[in-house]
C-alpha cells in the first residue's frame, strides 16, 4: 500500500475519490485500501474550562506545587452522586486505601502534614502564594539537613514561614506567627536558631521602617500621623530609645508620639494590640522618646 501525505482531517480517497475510514490511528480508502495516513493528530483547539454539563473538559491536571508533599502529582478519586448505596461505600473504602497508599514512608508523612500547617498558616496571615512555596521549600532543606528530628514540626512550619515572608519583604513578627502555628513561640526561636547555625540562612531582624505603615492603615492613622512618625525614627540614634528593643515596639512607640503631638486620639491600649506588644512597652518606649517620666 502507498502512503501518501494527505491531511488526516480529509474524508475522500485522494487516489479514487473514494471514502476513507479512520481506525487505530490510520486513515485508509475503503473503496482501493489506500492508507491516506497512519497517524492521528486533533488539529482542533486544546479545551479548557467546563463544558455546559459542567463537567470538566481539561486535558492536563493541575500543575507542579511544591506546596504538596507528592508535588502535585497524585491522583484523587472524585465524588458523584449517581451512584447507590453499595458503590458510595466501595468508593469510599477505595479512597481511604488510596490516602493510605499515596504517603510512602514516614518522611512523606511529615511533610504532609507539615505542609497543611503551612497553607493554613499563609493562609490565616494572608500571605501571598509565592511566599507559601518558598516556605515549603525551606521546610524541604530542613527536613534533607536532618534538623527535625528531635524537634517539633509545627516550630518548623511557622519558622519556614517567617523566612519566606522575610525573603519576600513581607513584614511579620514573629509573634504573628507563632499565634496563627499550632506552635509556641519559643518552638518556633529553636527552629530558627536550628536552621540559622546549620543552614546558614541568616535572618535579621525587621527594621521599624517595616511596621509604621501597616500598623497606620490597621488603625486608620491620617498620613501625617505616619510622616511624623518616620520623621521621628529617623531622629532617633543608633544607641538611643531603640537599642535592644524590638523593632515593632519602636515602631509603635512612635506613632504614639506622633499622634500626641498631633493631637491625633489613639489609645495605648489600641496600638498595643495591633503592634503585638505590652501597653507597658509602649509606654517605656513613648516616655525614652520624649524624655517624659
Amino acid at each position: 500500500m502507498a502512503l501518501t501525505n494527505a491531511h488526516p482531517m480529509d474524508t475522500t480517497c485522494p487516489e479514487c475519490g473514494g471514502n476513507t475510514q479512520t481506525a487505530d490511528g490510520e486513515t485508509i480508502c475503503a473503496d482501493c485500501g489506500l492508507v491516506v495516513s497512519e497517524y492521528l493528530i486533533d488539529h482542533g483547539p486544546e479545551r479548557w474550562g467546563r463544558d455546559s454539563t459542567g463537567e470538566s473538559r481539561r486535558r492536563t491536571g493541575a500543575p507542579l506545587t511544591a506546596a504538596r508533599h507528592d508535588r502535585g502529582l497524585n491522583t484523587k478519586i472524585g465524588h458523584t452522586s449517581n451512584m447507590t448505596d453499595q458503590q458510595r461505600r466501595q468508593f469510599g473504602r477505595l479512597r481511604m486505601h488510596h490516602a493510605r497508599s499515596s504517603v510512602r514512608n514516614k518522611r512523606e508523612r511529615n511533610q504532609l502534614y507539615a505542609f497543611s500547617e503551612i497553607r493554613r498558616i499563609t493562609a490565616e496571615l494572608g500571605l501571598p502564594t509565592r511566599a507559601r512555596d518558598q516556605a515549603c521549600t525551606i521546610f524541604r532543606s530542613a527536613q534533607d539537613a536532618d534538623l527535625i528530628r528531635g524537634r517539633t514540626l509545627e516550630g518548623f512550619a511557622a519558622a519556614a514561614v517567617y523566612i519566606a515572608a522575610r525573603i519576600a519583604e513581607i513584614t511579620r513578627t514573629r509573634d504573628e506567627i507563632a499565634g496563627a502555628a499550632k506552635s509556641r513561640i519559643s518552638e518556633l526561636k529553636v527552629a530558627l536558631t536550628a536552621m540559622n547555625r546549620e543552614m546558614g540562612v541568616p535572618v535579621p531582624p525587621p527594621a521599624p521602617q517595616e511596621f509604621i505603615p501597616r500598623y497606620a492603615s490597621v488603625l486608620g492613622l491620617d498620613r501625617r500621623v505616619e510622616t511624623r512618625a518616620e520623621e521621628l525614627l529617623e531622629e532617633v540614634p543608633s544607641a538611643g530609645p531603640g537599642a535592644g528593643r524590638h523593632p515593632s515596639g519602636v515602631a509603635a512607640g512612635c506613632l504614639y508620639t506622633a499622634a500626641r503631638q498631633l493631637d491625633v486620639s489613639l489609645t495605648q491600649q489600641a496600638l498595643a494590640e495591633v503592634a503585638h506588644i505590652s501597653p507597658v512597652t509602649l509606654r517605656n518606649t513613648y516616655q525614652d522618646l520624649t524624655g517624659t517620666d
